[in-house]
């Protein structure tokens, strides 16, 4: 009896580990399958930035003075450098003049002469949007002029306002211009009546 108990537990253990491994093998099919329907889940934190338009704003290289961007949207969000996000905008860039434009690489100093702020507009909100200069900060005492570019990105690269503004001492404020955004996406009413956006803070 024990003989034939013994060559019956034979028979049935291979057909436990062969259960056993079937089940394994679903399971890492259905974790391939899961990756597979997500690949976020494969590049945690690599999120595509989108951006509808980029406002450019800057200022001669190598000058040492600070000029800051302010954009207000249509609902009056402001982003500026104390408020980098607001609405569908955001300030991808703070540039202080000369002030943050140096890094040490292989135990050099090397300056970027580049002086440039950049907003982008993630979104389409229809309504008017206004971009100002504000002379925040001065190390010469001298005027600056800025410049300022609206690049409408989709569906292709479309220059849709470039001017200038002279900045002529610490504290003034220029309004680079005002465009309105229809809910297809297109700008028109592009125009450079003042508008003030500092004083409030």
């Amino acid at each position: 009896m024990r003989r034939g108990r013994h060559s019956r537990e034979a028979e049935v253990d291979p057909f436990y580990d062969m259960l056993f491994n079937m089940l394994i093998a679903f399971v890492f099919c259905f974790i391939i399958a899961l990756l597979a329907m997500n690949p976020k889940a494969l590049k945690a934190g690599d999120i595509p930035a989108k951006a509808e338009y980029i406002v450019t704003v800057s200022w001669p290289d190598m000058n040492p003075n600070d000029i800051d961007t302010w954009v207000q949207d249509p609902g009056g969000n402001l982003v500026w450098f104390r408020a980098r996000e607001a609405g569908l905008m955001h300030l991808d860039r703070d540039d202080r003049g000369l002030a943050n434009d140096s890094i040490v690489v292989n135990g050099r100093q090397v300056v970027n002469p580049l002086n440039q702020e950049v907003v982008t507009l993630r979104g389409i909100a229809p309504g008017e949007y206004t971009v100002n200069a504000h002379y925040y900060e001065s190390k010469d005492g001298k005027p600056v002029e800025a410049t300022v570019s609206i690049v409408k990105v989709n569906p292709r690269a479309e220059v849709v306002y470039y001017g200038t503004a002279a900045l002529a001492r610490k504290g003034d404020e220029a309004t680079l211009v005002r465009f309105t955004v229809l809910p297809d996406g297109a700008v028109n009413n592009v125009n450079t009546l003042p508008k003030t956006l500092v004083q409030r803070f």
